[in-house]
């Protein structure tokens, strides 16, 4: 795989024209905005974004990129979710079934309340990150079931396992092992939710 996605490019209109204008309020940059509209500079700026051209985009799928497919996304997607992270300026809304019952809503209309005080909207979305980006982690991680197996196995054969046949079967003879497959079972149901979780908010991935 080889990707080259540019940056994009510098969209000109009157109204980023106006915000060039130093000690202006954003309402009289709107008003600057808006006059200068009629006027030939929209042909200008529509001639420049046109000479401009479109963001350049090169992609080139290798047919081993397809092998595991989840897995390689999984590389591109989850350094692109941590660098969302840590530069976003806005927060998309969350459903509260989707959120731990004690992030749910209030209705307290006092300051803290959810539905009053913003930083609850950020909060949220927080959260919803950090799940699908430990889900992303985990879908990297080969070895996450390990933490749930106890002692090593060991294997003999039983032969006396169908004893008319010459079949024989092999057993697990070391009673320290064992495998605690209702964590493992959990620990999944999570990271599932966290791609369930990216889908449904796919759109919110935003900076």
């Amino acid at each position: 795989m080889k990707a080259y996605i540019g940056p994009y490019k510098k969209w000109w209109s009157t109204y980023e024209i106006a915000s060039l204008i130093p000690f202006t309020s954003d309402e009289q940059q709107e008003k600057i905005g808006n006059f200068l509209y009629k006027t030939w500079l929209t042909n200008i700026c529509n001639w420049i974004n046109k000479l401009s051209g479109e963001r350049k985009i090169k992609i080139r799928i290798d047919k081993y990129d397809t092998w595991s497919m989840d897995n390689t996304l999984a590389m591109i997607i989850l350094p692109m979710l941590k660098q969302l992270k840590k530069t976003k300026q806005g927060s998309a809304l969350v459903d509260d079934e989707d959120l731990p019952v004690y992030m749910r809503h209030t209705f307290s209309n006092g300051p803290d309340d959810c539905e009053t005080d913003d930083r609850w909207v950020h909060y949220k979305w927080e959260w919803v990150l950090n799940e699908i980006i430990w889900a992303f982690e985990n879908e990297l991680d080969d070895s996450w079931e390990d933490q749930f197996v106890h002692g090593e196995p060991k294997y003999e054969f039983n032969n006396n396992f169908w004893k008319d046949t010459e079949y024989s079967q092999m057993i697990q003879t070391n009673p320290d092992y064992w495998v605690d497959r209702e964590a493992i079972k959990e620990y999944d149901a999570r990271i599932k939710n966290g791609f369930r979780l990216f889908g449904k908010y796919y759109r919110g991935l935003w900076d």
